[in-house]
């Protein structure tokens, strides 16, 4: 059911939706891949600063709802974490595939003419990228942001696709080609936005923390969290850092 913040922001968004796929930052839970190379309670500090500030993108847009969908247990920490958004849904189901299965579901469902999913570690992400996202929907059925790791680190869509995300492939360097291929057999056109990269192992979180120290205000909590951790990260650069 539409809920009246959702009503409201669709009568003023024209129609386009941005959803963040979000997790609670709890310790353990979020950015596990990092773990080993930093302490569990800076990794799940580095998640909040890295949510925090892609909201922040997501509201740099005009003429867009943005909206979180997350784990169903997740909802309430996010409602406090997130107040800005229009609304907090909790997904059916476990997992990625069933988080993007419910995103294009509900909104899909209720009007909204254009949504873009996309990763709560995306700060870096410039705007035009989404934007841009928004334009290939104009003449696709479906948007793709490829990660150069061989995933995906946006999709967009103007209706729900039964099927489109299901499989077990999501996570695997494989998601992006076993995406397209679905998409194929639901025989649906296919536009692409920029390649880019996620904040998934050191090499990544090393290259963010190059881009912010030129441009710490696209991201200003993760920069700051960056500098207060400068000396760890400058580690992973080298490889001495959990080993």
């Amino acid at each position: 059911m539409e809920s009246s913040r959702e009503k409201t922001a669709r009568s003023s968004n024209g129609g386009r939706t941005l959803v963040v796929m979000a997790k609670a930052p709890k310790p353990g839970m979020v950015k596990t891949r990092l773990s080993p190379s930093l302490p569990v309670e800076a990794v799940t500090e580095l998640y909040r600063c890295l949510l925090n500030d892609t909201i922040a993108l997501a509201h740099s847009l005009e003429m867009v709802n943005v909206a979180i969908m997350c784990p169903a247990s997740d909802v309430e920490e996010l409602t406090k974490l997130a107040p800005s958004v229009s609304s907090v849904l909790g997904q059916k189901g476990q997992g990625l595939a069933a988080g993007l299965n419910s995103a294009f579901a509900h909104f899909a469902a209720i009007g909204h003419q254009r949504v873009v999913a996309f990763n709560s570690d995306s700060p870096h992400l410039p705007a035009s990228i989404l934007e841009n996202a928004f334009e290939a929907l104009a003449s696709h059925d479906v948007v793709v942001g490829p990660t150069h790791d061989g995933g995906y680190y946006l999709v967009g869509a103007k209706a729900s696709h039964p099927g489109l995300f299901d499989g077990d492939s999501m996570g695997t360097k494989s998601a992006l080609e076993a995406l397209l291929a679905r998409a194929r057999a639901l025989q649906l056109s296919v536009g692409f936005t920029d390649l880019f990269y996620d904040i998934d192992v050191a090499v990544d979180l090393t290259r963010l923390a190059a881009e912010l120290e030129l441009a710490p205000a696209r991201a200003p909590r993760t920069a700051a969290w960056l500098k207060l951790w400068a000396p760890a990260v400058a580690q992973l650069r080298t490889g001495a850092v959990g080993q």
